[in-house]
């Protein structure tokens, strides 16, 4: 039964005596066979390599090909170049002569064959030598050039056929070409020495030129032939270079066959990695991240990690970002619902801006009414069922419902209108979020409101009174808005565990009061209590704190506007 053909056919490891074949260096633990790359002795096939010309112009596009910057531009001509050609017309060739190894790129083709590549084609030549290509010839139109050399090299149909499923299927695929013993191989002149490179790898396991531009090149033909372990190989020694936001970008704008490849998918989560990395804090790099493209975009935003204010922050992130590279609303609404929105987890963003969203021209008005009604089921669960859903889509691509580490925290609020205008607020931290704040740190939470005015709480490490030791303290802040002035009862709570004495020293962890006061607020003041709990912080954060419920410190603030 044959192997998976996305590994290596032969594996020698264990059986070849190494003092019995020459070794080119290699530390690969793969059979070397690089005494037999075009030696006769060790072949069975001739390979005919046509190499077709080019423009002086793109010859020296390639030949300047010393960075990943020039890669870049070198590639993106091509593929502009390439577009405006009639490459290959097939009509006239019979159908057992010819196989084309192109894989179809579908972001950048509709209904070509392969717009995005060098034309390869494998012509199968007669036994007695070169007159079947020739013959042929006819058969073929290419615009861009005529053969300006020929190469013949001996090959091993065995180890070709080892190496990759494309030369597998050519010969043993049972018809007329798998018996001759000739294959002739057009390929485009800025393609020659990475096919070179490529065949000796499949010989040796080795690379000679080990420069980015080159490995990308040669990455490029081991997706096209289908050699895994060369594209392994050269995915492995890209991510092992320093990499930059440009390569980062060109890693992640690979045409999606190779996107699509295992082999690669290392070298893509590293770029990944990297952007998420470096743009972590979206508004130090505000400009440079603008200018970023749709894959930049979507590696950061799938990050965790972001330093970024709310969800709400985001979103408007998002948006701003989209109306800039996508002027034309039906581009921006296709590039929003179909990509960007899996990146933005709605069920963490406030009510108010859910509102909005629902209002958005921006969004298709059924996708935004979906994203919408999904958050909104989502902050009406009860807790232990959001922390199984959030469990449940940690390992998903979008992450929908994972909280982000958002600099304010996302609180959960229930407002009411009667009797009086009040609204209870629900901020949980974590353990390690409340050790971080030592000594002198304070986090706040994301805004609420009631009576149209914005509020935050904020908890703070800080020396008591007296400063004679450090302890945990709670305040609640008015957004500045003017000059307006606004009357406020407060109650701040916290769970505790406590034991009832009535009830058979049974423990509960109901919410405590723990402080009480009135304040007329106006524009940017807060009050609060600098020692909530009356302890110092050394036993407020001890492990046996009555305030930490399986790691979790949850306290309440109950707002009442006084009339």
């Amino acid at each position: 039964m044959m192997k998976d053909l996305n590994s290596d056919l032969f594996d020698l490891r264990t059986e070849m005596d190494t003092a019995e074949f020459p070794r080119s260096g290699s530390s690969s633990s793969d059979a070397d066979f690089a005494f037999a790359f075009n030696d006769s002795n060790f072949s069975d096939r001739q390979l005919r390599i046509e190499i077709m010309g080019e423009t002086a112009e793109t010859r020296l596009e390639s030949d300047a090909c010393t960075s990943i910057a020039d890669w870049a531009r070198h590639r993106k001509r091509r593929r502009e170049d390439i577009r405006k050609e009639n490459v290959v017309d097939l009509s006239g060739c019979p159908e057992e002569q010819i196989l084309n190894c192109n894989q179809p790129d579908i972001d950048d083709c509709d209904g070509c064959e392969n717009p995005d590549e060098d034309t390869v084609a494998m012509i199968e030549e007669s036994p007695s030598g070169d007159e079947g290509a020739n013959s042929n010839e006819s058969d073929w139109t290419m615009d861009f050039s005529t053969v300006l050399r020929v190469k013949t090299l001996h090959i091993s149909s065995p180890i070709l056929a080892a190496k990759s499923p494309f030369f597998y299927k050519l010969f043993s695929n049972g018809m007329r070409e798998s018996e001759q013993r000739h294959v002739t191989l057009r390929i485009n002149a800025s393609e020659e020495a990475a096919l070179m490179e490529l065949l000796n790898f499949m010989y040796s396991n080795t690379l000679s030129n080990a420069s980015a531009p080159a490995l990308l090149d040669v990455l490029m033909a081991a997706d096209k032939f289908e050699v895994a372990s060369c594209m392994r190989h050269c995915s492995r020694l890209l991510r092992n270079m320093p990499m930059t936001p440009e390569s980062a970008l060109l890693y992640l704008d690979l045409p999606s066959s190779v996107l699509m490849a295992e082999a690669v998918q290392p070298l893509t989560d590293a770029a990944k990695q990297f952007l998420a990395v470096r743009y972590r804090d979206i508004t130090k790099f505000q400009e440079e991240v603008m200018a970023l493209p749709l894959a930049g975009i979507e590696a950061i935003l799938a990050s965790d990690d972001l330093q970024i204010a709310s969800e709400d922050a985001v979103y408007d992130f998002v948006l701003k970002w989209a109306r800039a590279q996508y002027p034309k609303l039906e581009e921006r609404r296709d590039v929003l619902g179909s990509r960007l929105s899996q990146y933005i987890r709605f069920p963490y963003m406030t009510c108010r801006k859910l509102k909005k969203v629902l209002s958005c021209n921006d969004f298709d008005h059924e996708v935004a009414t979906k994203l919408v009604l999904e958050a909104l089921f989502f902050k009406a669960e009860v807790p232990h069922r959001q922390r199984a859903m959030a469990a449940e889509d940690s390992s998903s691509l979008n992450r929908h419902y994972v909280e982000r580490a958002y600099k304010y925290r996302p609180v959960k609020v229930v407002e009411f209108e009667l009797p009086r205008q009040q609204c209870v607020v629900y901020l949980d931290l974590k353990r390690e979020e409340c050790a971080n704040l030592y000594p002198s740190g304070r986090v706040y939470s994301q805004a609420f409101h009631l009576g149209g005015q914005g509020f935050f709480l904020s908890a703070h490490c800080n020396m008591d009174q007296q400063s004679s030791f450090h302890c945990f303290g709670l305040f609640l802040g008015m957004q500045e808005k003017g000059s307006v002035t606004f009357a406020v009862d407060y109650e701040f709570a916290a769970r505790t565990k406590q034991v009832q004495a009535n009830l058979a020293n049974q423990q509960t962890e109901d919410f405590v009061s723990k402080y009480k006061g009135n304040y007329t607020f106006t524009g940017g003041k807060a009050v609060g209590y600098r020692n909530l709990f009356a302890l110092p912080w050394t036993s407020f954060i001890a492990d046996d704190s009555p305030f930490f419920i399986n790691g979790v410190l949850h306290l309440r603030a109950e707002l009442t506007i006084k009339h």
